[in-house]
């Protein structure tokens, strides 16, 4: 009879800590996701470009693949993902002309699409101090954007931002006058040691849910990631259901 009430126990024990972790493993992915983002040009700024953004967030991480043409050649394109809950999550439109200069500059497309949430650079940190890192961002060679940078570190918010349709890339840069280069009286809103073409918005995209491995990361698509990372913690809490003690158990969630 002892010996029946302990398997029973043990097995009751397993049934619950497997339960525990099933649970834990599909709240660490609730945010995980292929996303995807066409990137056109932002309204009014009279660029001729065109791109395409993916993102794919693994918990508290993204992996970023982007390419665009036809942006101002040999020049520095700051290149960020917004978001702000009280933004539209859009692109802006002309009616953000607020000044109505006839362009829209960055502060002027903050209520479409938020503030800097990640800078897209090369190198170096990625958070929001580094909006204006104009040494660490792509230079648009001929015209065109490559980039591919991987294990960006962000919060929860924006890894759900991301996935749930609320953030946009925008890539700014904008030869108003068409001479070649970034210049004019006109100054930057963000830096006014810049001129307003250096960080205006150039072209635009909201980040939407992409099919299922159509953002390749590497070794598999995320529901690959996502079975390995239910399965690790499923396997880890039925480790600590084989064991003796609280101790045992206590360890294991230690871990989490």
């Amino acid at each position: 009879m002892r010996t029946t009430l302990k398997l029973g126990t043990a097995t009751l024990g397993s049934a619950l800590l497997l339960t525990l972790g099933a649970g834990m493993a599909q709240a660490a992915s609730a945010s995980d996701g292929n996303t995807m983002a066409k990137l056109r040009p932002v309204a009014l700024n009279g660029v001729d470009a065109s791109g395409t953004a993916m993102v794919t967030v693994t918990g508290n991480r993204i992996d970023v693949t982007m390419a665009a043409s036809g942006l101002l050649p040999d020049s520095p394109h700051a290149a960020h993902i917004h978001f702000a809950e009280e933004a539209r999550h859009e692109c802006p439109t002309a009616a953000d002309d607020k000044d109505g200069g006839g362009t829209l500059n960055t502060t002027e497309g903050g209520p479409a699409y938020g503030g800097i949430v990640v800078s897209l650079t090369k190198t170096g940190d990625t958070s929001p101090n580094s909006g204006l890192a104009i040494d660490r961002f792509d230079t648009a060679p001929g015209g065109k954007i490559s980039y591919e940078r991987g294990s960006i570190n962000v919060s929860s918010e924006v890894a759900a931002a991301i996935s749930a349709g609320k953030s946009v890339v925008v890539v700014h840069g904008v030869d108003h006058n068409d001479n070649g280069k970034y210049d004019g009286d006109a100054k930057s809103d963000l830096d006014p040691k810049l001129p307003t073409e250096a960080t205006d918005p150039a072209i635009c995209g909201v980040l939407a849910s992409a099919p299922s491995g159509g953002v390749q990361t590497g070794g598999g698509g995320t529901a690959d990631n996502n079975q390995a990372l239910g399965l690790a913690l499923g396997g880890g809490f039925l480790l600590a259901a084989m064991g003796t003690g609280a101790f045992a158990t206590r360890k294991a969630t230690n871990r989490i």
